[in-house]
């Protein structure tokens, strides 16, 4: 039904949008959860973008970038091989919302289908709902794409726009495209979000870049990498704003289970430049230095012995790992880089104040709960300017190891405190890891247990009982059973009949076999 529905609409030439089906939603709400999703994937996917009918590319060839600076334009050039692709992520960044999802090619990013309408993410299954939407507007444009393949001639505006997408129509080109299709969802409002968020951070790490005389632009890359989200996780595993791995990460900070840098802004911003700038330094420019931060520099540095510049591996380098993500990561790059440069010229957004704080290096181990009520600072707070310190510590199952360096309110009172620190509030070791007592080991058998258990015993045949399945639920062989119960060669039962179990040879009473698992 749902199906025939969808098929239905796509024939309309008109689609009526989900407000026009508000009156339907409201009576969604008093059905049962699975049939009230059920109607909604119905609903939703029958006003889908699938036919003629999801919204077109925004007409923006680009958008107004700020004037290049002489460091940016000497280390970070935008090729003309790749603007293209910078242009896309600027739409990305700076145009589609989280509810809409770009339809386009994978390899040519100036071929742009059209955008899907999509569900807001807090919406009641908005997950599979959006599922379909991309996979009705991607199943309609292959559907034009392999027509055109086979020599048809596109008849609608829609088509036409899309015939008009190709310099080269030729049946390869129009097959080829037809399988590589990929849907962005649009980031506008999480950038301006990021932005937003920049403010508590940015003084920090164009500091530490100036200090290790690193370009100060790279202090954008975490727009790219975590939405300056310093909670951020990825599905690989990356982790704060700089999104670095656990095994990355361990080659330039503390990570175990007690402490976790990555989530440090200072010790963090520190790594990553250092990182970047021994990127730069084995592969000798700043667009190979800042892909390998996505790639890996033992990847890049494969990629330039085999290519050379970046702007022809960008262009034939490809492998099983050398993709979409990787090829894009420097256009990303310099796209978030426009895009945050413009929103921070609006004097209508306003940024986070920058984070400040005083920072102690504890010369031993000390718990969190004692240094909370010496410098005054309540546990939320605690928590919030101290991100690396793992939940043992927070909870006082372990120390705060000794070397780390906790952060604290930058006040006046702090200040003081730190500097007349007492030594009572550090320990000379950690607290032990709890080892469960041993248990305690059984007495031996009395001489009467012993002599109980040399006599024989009375088993009560079952139904189901076989002659050898109780012979082996007491370790017995079949002879032995048979010698003890003077039974004939078939060794026949019947239910309610007394057997003896003969004692053990070793002198204890036979018992019931344990079965291995």
């Amino acid at each position: 039904m749902c199906y025939n529905l969808i098929l239905f609409r796509t024939r309309l030439s008109r689609l009526r949008s989900p407000e026009q089906e508000g009156f339907s939603l409201k009576r969604t709400m008093l059905m049962p959860s699975a049939v009230r999703f059920f109607f909604l994937a119905c609903l939703f996917l029958a006003a889908a973008p699938a036919a003629a009918e999801f919204q077109l590319p925004q007409n923006i060839t680009r958008l107004p970038a700020p004037q290049l600076s002489a460091s940016e334009s000497l280390h970070f050039p935008v090729y003309p091989l790749i603007l293209p692709n910078v242009e896309f992520w600027e739409k990305i960044y700076g145009v589609y919302s989280e509810n809409q999802g770009v339809l386009h090619d994978r390899r040519d990013l100036r071929l742009i289908y059209g955008v899907i309408r999509l569900m807001p993410k807090d919406t009641f299954g908005a997950g599979k709902i959006n599922e379909k939407l991309t996979e009705v507007a991607r199943l309609h444009v292959k559907a034009m794409l392999n027509k055109f393949a086979e020599g048809g001639r596109p008849q609608t505006a829609e088509e036409l726009r899309i015939h008009s997408l190709f310099q080269q129509k030729s049946p390869a080109a129009f097959l080829a495209a037809a399988e590589n299709m990929r849907v962005q969802t649009g980031l506008k409002n999480r950038f301006r979000d990021g932005v937003i968020r920049s403010g508590a951070y940015m003084p920090t790490i164009k500091r530490i870049l100036r200090t290790l005389d690193l370009p100060l632009e790279l202090a954008y890359l975490p727009h790219v990498e975590s939405s300056f989200n310093p909670k951020a996780h990825s599905k690989a595993g990356a982790v704060g704003l700089w999104q670095f791995t656990r095994y990355t990460g361990k080659e330039f900070m503390i990570v175990n289970e007690l402490v976790d840098e990555r989530y440090d802004l200072y010790v963090a911003s520190e790594a990553a430049a250092r990182f970047l700038k021994e990127n730069h330094r084995q592969l000798g420019a700043w667009p190979l230095a800042l892909t390998a931060y996505n790639h890996g520099r033992g990847g890049m540095l494969r990629a330039k012995a085999q290519w050379g510049s970046y702007p022809v591996i960008f262009a034939n380098h490809s492998s099983q790992t050398f993709g979409f993500a990787s090829r894009n990561f420097y256009p990303e790059f310099i796209a978030a880089l426009r895009v945050a440069r413009k929103l921070e010229a609006d004097p209508a957004l306003i940024k986070e104040r920058p984070l400040i704080s005083a920072s102690l290096r504890l010369k031993g181990y000390a718990a969190a709960a004692e240094l909370r009520q010496y410098f005054g600072v309540s546990e939320e707070e605690f928590r919030r300017l101290n991100p690396a310190l793992m939940k043992p510590v927070l909870e006082g199952k372990k120390h705060i190891p000794i070397e780390t360096v906790i952060h604290l309110p930058a006040t006046h009172f702090v200040r003081e405190r730190i500097r007349s620190m007492p030594q009572s509030l550090l320990r000379a070791s950690q607290i032990a890891d709890y080892v469960p007592p041993s248990p305690r080991p059984k007495p031996p058998p009395t001489k009467k247990a012993t002599a109980d258990s040399a006599k024989p015993q009375v088993y009560v045949v079952r139904k189901g009982d076989s002659a050898l399945s109780v012979a082996r639920k007491f370790g017995l062989t079949l002879d032995e059973l048979r010698r003890a119960n003077q039974m004939d060669r078939k060794a026949e039962m019947r239910i309610g009949q007394k057997l003896i179990i003969p004692p053990a040879k070793g002198g204890a009473a036979s018992r019931p076999a344990k079965r291995k698992p």
